[in-house]
């Protein structure tokens, strides 16, 4: 029971001053779910269209409905885009929401937007995204991997720590599949020690002379950067560990490989990956919409599902929140070249594990997936359930370096609506 406890919990008990208090709330913080310990964020960079992934409108005029035919899920009631096969059959995992409907149709505005709960600003704070968020709320700063992992490259948008600093800056593998050359020292042990230490000593009598917060990034960077190379937790970046078996399971792509990869950086103890998927043009589909979308599909099918079944399998589910999302929908309406534009208004998105409600949807469009007609569900709305199913407060504040004022983890500014049809019922442990 008392595992269950949060450490601000067990501080807020220990300060009881008497034994009925105490009981009290010990019975009352053993009725709440555990929180999810790490996330896994699948980020479909240049906004799917929902109406061609998850939220598929069969019965819409031609020039709106898409080609594919929607197919039935283990959940019976629920549809889905017949190239999630494999997601299909695993439906009682997952949630999606419907009614995703937010302000920015940008692309950097919207992925600034979705990952820091804040919308960006010409010379204004740099937000931190959620991964730095993470790293902060839930990290252990003597942990020799980083707390915040980017495969694929990060979003090039929104992927950084903001004021949060260099501590809690994102690892940036750029391409899973080269295994981890990237970490190894280019001399002997000896020498690199030897290399290092003068590297230090040097770098320490610049920031003595300077303080500048740029030397003291520079220094924290080259810290978690050796530290890393040293580990032997560094493991979790080679692939090459695993089964052939397990890496055609997740697919032999960079997304597929970096699904797994995320896999084993959480079973190590890392608490936020990102994985990339279609940095470039990728799912910014203005034209071909439904050959490319196939194709993302198909592959972001194969990936996902083997890291749900994989983590269920290993008993890591409940504990490991997955999200998949891009930063916006696709328009309802077909361009004369067969694509879709932005759409913020109403699109989708998926959560599964992490100890959610799972086998259902939230929320629903109208008959063209143009408009939210039930339940929307807002940037704040969203960051927030994630935070609430991480165990982290979204309302707490932060102090940023020469502002008067404190900055919240989300911003409550605006109203939040937690999702709660997805959180755990009180009586989940």
């Amino acid at each position: 029971m008392l595992s269950q406890l949060t450490r601000r919990g067990f501080l807020s008990l220990s300060a009881a001053t008497s034994l009925s208090g105490w009981l009290g709330r010990l019975a009352a913080h053993a009725e709440e779910p555990v929180a999810a310990k790490s996330c896994i964020l699948l980020w479909m960079s240049g906004g799917p269209s929902h109406l061609d992934t998850f939220d598929l409108k069969p019965e819409a005029p031609v020039g709106i409905r898409g080609e594919f035919r929607p197919i039935d899920t283990s959940v019976p009631g629920i549809q889905i885009s017949e190239h999630f096969p494999k997601l299909a059959r695993l439906m009682e995992h997952a949630a999606v929401l419907r009614s995703m409907s937010t302000v920015e149709s940008d692309h950097q505005l919207a992925t600034y937007h979705v990952h820091t709960g804040y919308q960006k600003r010409a010379g204004g704070i740099a937000f931190p995204s959620l991964g730095s968020i993470v790293s902060q709320e839930l990290g252990k700063r003597d942990f020799p991997l980083p707390n915040f992992v980017c495969i694929g490259g990060g979003s090039r948008f929104a992927t950084r720590s903001g004021f949060l600093g260099p501590l809690h800056q994102p690892l940036d593998v750029v391409n899973p599949i080269r295994g981890t050359g990237f970490l190894e020292p280019l001399t002997s042990p000896k020498e690199f020690q030897r290399q290092y230490e003068l590297f230090r000593s040097l770098d320490a009598s610049f920031q003595s002379t300077y303080r500048a917060e740029a030397a003291h990034a520079h220094a924290s960077s080259l810290d978690r950067a050796v530290k890393l190379m040293t580990s032997q937790q560094k493991k979790a970046f080679d692939l090459s560990e695993e089964p052939d078996a397990v890496r055609d399971r997740y697919g032999r792509g960079e997304f597929g490989q970096g699904c797994l990869m995320a896999r084993r950086l959480v079973e190590t103890g890392v608490r936020f990956v990102e994985v990339l998927m279609g940095e470039g043009v990728g799912w910014d589909t203005h034209r071909d919409n439904f050959p490319r979308t196939r194709e993302l599909s198909v592959e972001a099918d194969v990936g996902m599902a083997a890291l749900i079944e994989d983590l269920a399998e290993r008993g890591r589910l409940d504990s490991t929140l997955i999200i998949w999302m891009g930063e916006f929908g696709r328009s309802p309406q077909l361009t004369s070249g067969g694509g879709r534009n932005h759409w913020a208004r109403a699109w989708s998105s998926v959560l599964a594990g992490g100890g959610i409600r799972g086998g259902q949807v939230i929320g629903r469009t109208d008959a063209r997936a143009t408009e939210v007609v039930e339940r929307p569900v807002s940037v704040v709305d969203f960051l927030g359930t994630v935070c609430k199913l991480l165990g982290i407060d979204y309302t707490r504040q932060n102090h940023v370096p020469g502002l008067d004022r404190p900055i919240s983890v989300v911003d409550t500014s605006k109203q939040v609506k937690l999702i709660s049809e997805v959180l755990p019922s009180p009586s989940a442990s």
